[in-house]
């Protein structure tokens, strides 16, 4: 008889990670493939950002920011070591569109959808506070408000949140490689590859967080969930030398008036982000140089007097629902995609953030309750702290 699992996880990325952890912690055993290696995808080229995402508010998406802002006060909590919270400078000049009441109007909105739990006061800088700000262009600057936002590592943090979901019995294989699955009334049927042997086992439920490769692995599962309409965005990261003394930076890029980001990492800094719409397969993704000079010349229009020797760069993608708005307003909510309404036996997530990675895989085991077996709980994931330790 093939193994049996109540719930099979496809991918270690944050949200399969975070899936295996949830059900887990709910007393189902588990078993999780990654093809590859933990974070070899998305999950360790993001912006490295635990927050609400504060120019998410221009799009009126207020569940999204509420939602986040909520994770951000639970992963301080649980996972203190990875999850920080920084000071953030936004910066207004002449040209700035988004003028000082505006700012002000969403920082206030941002604190009260916080709760005005930790993290939440901003206020703006006196003029003899604004001279020493890494560097950042004094000449025309009008205001500076800072406010606080939390940072993380990225790939630390998945491997932090598969450590719990081992400690609570979830197994893990890697490299594997699902093949496909058969979805039955009683339960699915999957294959799977590992150690250079085709392997089968049963499972109650399935679910898909392979992030790029979502609608590839789908095709693989009889009857294939319902497809969700997405394109892959591109988005470039370049670690500059230099380090930052006071802070993370929220930039408004002259040219789109899209939003980019200055932050502290290592013994350097970070910059990113680009969105890009990308068709090519997604293990073949890397920085574009059109990228590199797009961030090089924000870096340029803001702080004229920093390096912008490039000591590293990487670029991940985004899983982004089709809409007629630009790419930079649309939602960053993760959609899941579902075999049947009724009695759900396949999940897929689309998109979603790395903050609210917890809050994704608790709606995902919601929607597979009831084809679950009774179990007893071990622990709520808001509670279980993570160990960064390896």
């Amino acid at each position: 008889m093939p193994e049996h699992y109540d719930v099979l996880v496809i991918s270690g990325g944050i949200h399969g990670v975070g899936v295996a952890q949830a059900a887990a912690c709910a007393g189902y055993s588990v078993l999780l493939l990654e093809k590859e290696r933990l974070t070899a995808g998305t999950s360790s080229r993001s912006s490295k950002l635990i927050h609400g995402g504060l120019r998410y508010l221009e799009g009126y998406h207020f569940g999204l920011v509420r939602e986040a802002l909520r994770e951000r006060a639970i992963l301080l909590k649980i996972v203190p070591e990875l999850v920080s919270l920084h000071a953030f400078h936004l910066s207004v000049y002449p040209e700035t569109t988004r003028r000082p009441l505006k700012l002000r109007a969403g920082l206030m909105l941002y604190a009260a959808l916080s709760g005005f739990r930790q993290g939440s006061r901003f206020h703006k800088l006196r003029q003899d506070e604004r001279s020493d700000l890494d560097g950042l262009e004094t000449q025309g600057l009008q205001a500076v408000y800072q406010y606080l936002d939390a940072q993380t590592d990225d790939a630390a943090l998945t491997r932090a949140v598969l450590r719990s979901a081992e400690r609570s019995a979830a197994e893990l294989v890697c490299p594997a490689e699902f093949l496909a699955a058969e979805i039955y009334p009683p339960q699915c049927e999957i294959r799977y590859r590992a150690n250079g042997l085709e392997k089968h086992c049963t499972a109650d439920a399935l679910v898909n967080a392979t992030g790029p490769w979502v609608d590839k692995e789908d095709n693989q599962i009889n009857p294939k969930p319902a497809a969700v309409p997405m394109e892959l965005v591109q988005g470039t990261h370049l670690l500059l030398e230099g380090a930052l003394s006071a802070g993370c930076y929220y930039m408004e890029v002259p040219s789109d008036r899209r939003a980019v980001f200055l932050l502290p990492w290592g013994k350097g800094c970070l910059l990113g982000t680009t969105e890009k719409t990308y068709t090519g397969d997604p293990a073949m993704v890397s920085p574009l140089q059109e990228e590199i000079s797009y961030l090089q010349d924000v870096l340029h229009h803001y702080f004229p007097q920093r390096s912008d020797r490039v000591i590293d760069r990487f670029a991940g993608l985004r899983v982004l629902p089709v809409g007629k708005r630009g790419v930079f307003s649309r939602s960053r909510e993760s959609l899941l995609s579902l075999d049947r309404e009724h009695q759900t036996r396949v999940v897929s997530i689309y998109g979603g953030k790395l903050t609210s990675y917890r809050a994704t895989a608790q709606k995902v085991l919601r929607l597979l309750a009831k084809s679950l077996p009774q179990r007893k709980l071990i622990a709520r994931t808001m509670d279980v702290y993570l160990s960064p330790a390896d």
